[in-house]
């Protein structure tokens, strides 16, 4: 008996063992885990180690995870206007934070877009020629579906500020950020795949006619005046006008630049249209462009943080924006976002390590302070069970 308990025993530290060589194995090809923290560019120091790589308009890395940062580039960084970032923290061990797609897909959809941005911008008279010798529709189409299928593969909500860019041309950034929101909203309404394409194109191109608008305007490092924002809100129709003579795009998605600023209560331009009459890709596209503008950044304010930007979005619903299309952009998008610092009501203060895939404003936070501000042990609590606790602070942006 006690040589078969014995053998037991050793088969059970062999199955143990086994059991972690698999997790080792497992996380080497997936990428180890980071200890990483959500951190504001203003409380960023010289020596801190990035945790996670920063982007260009482009698409390719400006700055790599695990790079030394220095005073000269964390100047350049918010000058670029990056406002956080992640960096290496022994006080979030082990918090992973996904990719919401590929580098390879985000650098294909980033260059598609300087592309064809560029072309229209030199001369919108010959788009429709380069367009088509291009092969940019079905460049586009090719890069849609990668997304499509890269989106469909993360079960996770979208992380928002787990890819960070800095921003050399803002238009570039937010068609990429609008296209990954609208696709996701439509892979949550269940729509075909037909139309989740078409809804692509015209999210990645529903800006396309400020590439029209003089450049001292669109750059304007202040407020714009009444007759400046006049011209801008021309975009639209100068956008619409040419994406819908173009055979390789769909009409729909022209449509897309035309409608993306409507609003249900017909408040919204060029055509004040009001519930009825707009189509809904543009419902889609009117949530997805605001909330992106809403968290990044602009001259007269600071980006907010994902969780502000929905609380301002859902003041509009039925009034100005599709119920049903905010209700599913809630449940696609991380609000609180991982690594990101938050006080509670109780005093205590923690980070965000993970979110509830089922009540996304109700994520689980590990506790790094009392409410005295002292540090203590860690733990974790799960605020979907601790409903008597909420969030009631965060760290700004900026």
């Amino acid at each position: 008996m006690k040589k078969n308990a014995y053998h037991k025993n050793q088969l059970n530290i062999l199955h143990f063992l086994k059991v972690i060589a698999i997790i080792v194995i497992s996380r080497s090809k997936k990428g180890l885990k980071h200890q990483m923290r959500l951190i504001m560019i203003n409380s960023c120091r010289s020596g801190m180690k990035l945790a996670r790589s920063i982007y260009n308009s482009n698409g390719t890395v400006l700055v790599g995870s695990g790079v030394l940062l220095t005073d000269r580039m964390i100047d350049r960084l918010r000058n670029m206007k990056v406002f956080h970032l992640y960096i290496e923290d022994p006080d979030t061990v082990d918090i992973l934070i996904d990719d919401i797609i590929s580098e390879k897909t985000r650098q294909e959809a980033m260059t598609f877009i300087h592309t064809s941005f560029e072309a229209f911008r030199e001369d919108p008279k010959k788009f429709r020629q380069v367009f088509t010798a291009e092969k940019m529709g079905l460049r586009v189409r090719d890069m849609l579906n990668h997304l499509v299928d890269e989106l469909k593969q993360n079960k996770n909500a979208m992380n928002l500020l787990g890819s960070i860019c800095g921003v050399d041309s803002y238009v570039f950034v937010h068609s990429f950020n609008v296209t990954i929101y609208a696709i996701s909203i439509g892979l949550r309404m269940g729509l075909p795949e037909k139309q989740i394409i078409e809804l692509g194109v015209g999210a990645i191109l529903h800006d396309i006619g400020k590439m029209m608008i003089p450049l001292h305007i669109l750059n304007k490092p202040s407020r714009l005046t009444d007759e400046e924002y006049q011209i801008v809100k021309t975009h639209t129709t100068l956008g619409f006008d040419v994406l819908r003579q173009h055979d390789d795009i769909p009409l729909l998605a022209a449509h897309c630049a035309f409608q993306h600023h409507e609003r249900l209560d017909g408040t919204g331009y060029p055509r004040q249209l009001t519930e009825p009459d707009i189509h809904p890709y543009a419902k889609i596209m009117a949530v997805c462009d605001v909330f992106d503008a809403l968290t990044s950044y602009r001259v007269y304010r600071k980006p907010m943080l994902p969780h502000d930007a929905t609380e301002l979005l859902f003041a509009g619903s039925g009034s100005q924006y599709c119920q049903r299309v905010l209700e599913s952009f809630r449940n696609s998008v991380a609000i609180y976002p991982i690594g990101l610092g938050v006080k509670l009501n109780t005093g205590e203060s923690g980070v965000v390590i993970r979110n509830n895939q089922s009540v996304l404003a109700r994520p689980v936070i590990r506790i790094l302070e009392n409410e005295a501000k002292e540090k203590i042990t860690p733990y974790e609590l799960d605020l979907s069970i601790e409903l008597n606790v909420m969030i009631s602070e965060s760290e700004a942006l900026g």
